[in-house]
């Protein structure tokens, strides 16, 4: 799942419009070991994500371009991202605008102004309960059979059997994919035998399971 860290150094991406603040909380998480990633703006933030997976976000809520809220919700919809911590940081602090944070897929909500400690002790914090649910995922999937090992190496998909699994992996039906695509419900059955005798697998969950650990989605 990583793709970006050097050794052990934790990468952090931090977003704000805010020069100055971006300066001051980078510094201060750089000094204390964190690599820091920082954009202007949500919209800015999404191509970060295109080809680096931070092992955190820290978000400012209110942006131009695109704010905090949009992102966390393109963050949770994407496989590759939607795992990763989230903190808010924001100047508004009513417990309305706290439960409106977290309900929109935030892990941490913290009001402007902040103490750097309060803020390193939130993203240790958020860091460790990260590191615990994917040792927890990661020792379920070891003891779980694995689906995936007589799976050919070489699978080549057409690009219709391509959009079909990503379909199927978003957890559509047939029918639904059939509509998308414009063709028959019996051509989307069609594809799905055809990549379950590729792939050796036996069911849509295991396909959409191999699609998604294959980063196809």
């Amino acid at each position: 799942m990583r793709e970006t860290s050097t050794g052990d150094q934790k990468q952090l991406l931090l977003i704000d419009d805010d020069p100055n603040l971006i300066l001051l909380v980078r510094d201060y998480l750089e000094f204390r070991g964190y690599q820091v990633l920082t954009a202007e703006n949500g919209r800015e933030a999404l191509e970060v994500l295109e080809h680096t997976i931070p092992d955190m976000i820290i978000c400012d809520v209110m942006m131009p371009e695109m704010d905090g809220y949009s992102l966390v919700e393109h963050v949770r919809q994407d496989a590759r991202t939607s795992w990763i911590p989230v903190l808010f940081l924001s100047a508004k602090g009513q417990s309305a605008d706290r439960v409106k944070g977290l309900n929109k897929g935030a892990d941490v909500y913290m009001v402007k102004p902040f103490e750097p400690e309060e803020l390193v002790a939130q993203v240790e914090s958020s860091l460790k309960q990260a590191s615990r649910l994917i040792h927890h995922q990661n020792s379920r999937n070891l003891d779980a059979e694995p689906i995936f090992q007589n799976v050919p190496v070489d699978v080549q998909l057409t690009p219709t059997e391509l959009k079909v699994v990503q379909f199927v992996a978003q957890g559509m039906a047939n029918r639904e994919i059939a509509d998308e695509l414009n063709v028959s419900q019996r051509t989307v059955e069609s594809h799905v035998s055809n990549m379950l005798g590729k792939t050796n697998l036996h069911n849509r969950t295991e396909l959409a399971r191999w699609a998604i650990e294959n980063r196809m989605v």
